[in-house]
């Protein structure tokens, strides 16, 4: 599964580096890094904190392609 932050919204709350951090981690206060591409065994804890995310600025899979148009 792919996924895209959209860092114009993100705000830096980091429920999503709490509930995934194989994924994604906080670099400084609010700079998020992540990797495009979520291994097979995170991909329920991803869900999780695109879910969790309080300004849904995590796009999954076939989001992806809709969001970046």
């Amino acid at each position: 599964m792919q996924i895209v932050v959209d860092l114009t919204r993100c705000q830096g709350y980091a429920q999503c580096v709490f509930l995934a951090p194989e994924v994604f981690e906080l670099h400084g206060e609010e700079g998020l890094l992540y990797g495009p591409a979520v291994p097979e065994d995170q991909l329920e804890r991803v869900r999780q904190a695109a879910a969790a995310c309080p300004v849904q600025a995590i796009l999954l899979g076939e989001e992806v392609s809709a969001g970046a148009r």
